[in-house]
Parts: C-alpha cells; structure tokens; sequence
C-alpha cells in the first residue's frame, strides 16, 4: 500500500515517527513558533514597549486630563528629537564594548560652531555643514585618543568632556549667543516646521532612526561593530580593522551630538555654555533602559528610542500626577532600576 507523498507513513520506523509528529505539530502550530522566534528575538525592545505602555497607563490613570489628550505628546515630541539623535549612535558605541561620557560636551561645542557661524552672517546651511564636520572632527579625535592611547573610554570620554565644557566657558567668558537670525529663515522652517502637524525636528530624527537601524542591523559596519563588541581579538582575526572601526564609532557619537546641538539651538534661537550638560544622564538611561546591555556584543535602536520616550515621560508625567518636582529624581531611578531589573531577568548575559 502506498503511502502519501506529503505524509509520512505511519507503519514506519521510530525515525519517520518522529517525523510524522513535527510534521502535524508544524502545520498545527507553525504560526505560535514564528510568533515565538519573533518574540525570543526582539525581547529587548519589546519589554521596553510593555514598559512603556505601563508607565502611560498608570499616568493616564493618576491624570487623565493630560495624558488623554494630545498636547502633553506634542510637548514631548518637542525635546525627543535630541535625545533620539544621542541616543542611536551611543547604542552602537556600547555594542561595541566602548562607552563615551564626552557627547554633552560635544554637542555644545558643536552648537557653539552653529551658533557662532550663524551670528556672523554665515547661511545657516553651511553653518550647519560647519557644525556636523566639527562634531565628526571632535568625535574621531577622541576616538583615536581612546583607540591609539590606549586609555579607557570610560577615563578618557569623561576627562575630555569636562576639557572641552571648560574651553567653551573660555572661549565666551561665559556668556550665551543669541541666534535670533534663525526664527523666519528656510533653514529653520525646513527642519522645524510642522509636516503634517508633526514637528518636522521629530520627523527628520526619525529618518535618521531608520537610517541608522538598517546600519546597525544589515550593514557591513553594524555587523563589525557586534562582533568587536563580542570578541574584538575573534573580529581582528576575521579581518575587521578594530582600531579603525572604533575610531568611527566615536566620530559617528560626534555626528549625532551635533545634530543634537543644532536642533536645541533652533527651539530655543540662544545657545548656552551649559549646552548638553542635562542630557548624559538622560542617553545613558535611554539606552540602558531600552535594553542594550553593558557587557557589548548586542543591543537595541528600536529600545533606544523607546528608551528616550520613557525618560523624557517621566519627568512630565510626575509633575502632571500632582507630585513635587523633588520627586521626578527618585522616581526615575526608580523606574530605571526597576526596567534594568526587568531586562536582567527576561534576557541571558552573553558574555
């Protein structure tokens, strides 16, 4: 008697057995198996979204009134470009074992240049161009500090942040630069005017999100950069140039920390010496929170930016539940030791 050409045969041995049995349990259940695989491989990011669909839900409940309209998320939608901008290409820095405490810093530096340029009577394009090639320039420059002295990242990321607040403070004697030349040009609306009642900043950092995720995940460069993260001797010895690779990771951390420099001097038409100063604990949180772990070798872009979502919530979302200021520092730590928490408990260490 034959059997059928699709279905094994059940008089077969133990082997076609087995067969039979995946075969039935394929075809009865092969849609929860993807469903899983999907899962088991963006838990990362996907136990940011159920935090972050928590943490709204609990405001919502404690201020309905601001978290069931729409003007609160238009206010967020205002500062999150910023953070969104620092916080992508610091997550391909951590992938890669390395950390950079320098950014705050080069982001002011970086706006320094805008602003500087602008108020001279420089077309704020090219003060633009000016200010992403200094924060390139600034960024592979501690890089190659990093990568070629041998020093630390941690160390040395710190040491020139707190050099280069201080030069800044030099330079201007401390004093702001007021860049009222912007507020009717085509630069400003063109990168912050509303697109279709989105502010056009978020839009653009959004492109940027996506260029930098298809990097990070299907790029030569991104695939280099997880696998210095998880065994640099192993990656040296497929030939990737580590030293170099490095190099750009700190450059492209300066790229998004100017980006993030121009976009704050355009919502507030003044830079200040303190420029970037309040974002480090806010990136660090962002993608630390967002599920890229410490120890390198794999991450989140996707996490980040849900990340940065969560952080700049919480500020807002403790004044709007009716507590005082003094406890938005507390109960962010809080929150983040508690997203930490869940992140170590849901995903294996890798390393």
């Amino acid at each position: 008697m034959s059997t059928s050409p699709i279905v094994p045969s059940l008089d077969a041995d133990q082997d076609n057995g087995k067969a039979v049995t995946e075969f039935y349990d394929a075809r009865a259940g092969g849609g929860d198996n993807a469903m899983r695989r999907y899962v088991k491989d963006n838990r990362l990011w996907l136990g940011t979204l159920m935090f972050l669909v928590a943490l709204i839900t609990v405001f919502a409940f404690m201020a309905p009134s601001v978290f069931l309209g729409t003007r609160i998320y238009y206010s967020v939608a205002t500062t999150l470009p910023i953070a969104m901008v620092l916080a992508v290409p610091a997550v391909f820095v951590v992938t890669a074992g390395e950390i950079d405490l320098s950014f705050p810093s080069v982001m002011g530096l970086s706006g320094l240049f805008f602003a500087s340029a602008v108020h001279a009577g420089v077309d704020p394009f090219v003060s633009f161009l000016i200010a992403l090639s200094g924060g390139v320039l600034v960024g592979l420059c501690v890089g190659a500090l990093v990568v070629y002295g041998k020093l630390s990242s941690l160390v040395a990321t710190l040491g020139v942040n707190f050099m280069l607040r201080g030069l800044m403070f030099v330079l201007t004697d401390g004093n702001s630069i007021a860049v009222l030349e912007l507020r009717e040009s085509p630069f400003r609306q063109i990168f912050l005017g509303d697109i279709f009642g989105i502010p056009g900043h978020l839009v653009w950092a959004t492109v940027f999100v996506i260029g930098c995720w298809a990097i990070y995940k299907h790029h030569r460069f991104g695939i280099h950069v997880h696998h210095i993260g998880d065994n640099p001797e192993s990656a040296r010895a497929m030939g990737i140039n580590v030293d170099w690779t490095r190099c750009l990771l700190f450059a492209f951390m300066g790229l998004g920390a100017a980006l993030a420099g121009v976009i704050s001097i355009q919502i507030n038409y003044t830079w200040w010496p303190t420029s970037g100063d309040a974002m480090l604990l806010i990136v660090l949180a962002a993608i630390f929170v967002g599920g890229t772990p410490t120890w390198g070798g794999i991450g989140t872009i996707v996490g980040a930016v849900l990340g940065a979502i969560i952080v700049t919530l919480m500020d807002v979302g403790v004044i709007a539940a009716g507590l005082s200021g003094f406890y938005t520092q507390f109960i962010s730590g809080i929150i983040i030791i508690l997203a930490l928490l869940g992140h170590r408990l849901q995903s294996a260490r890798v390393r």
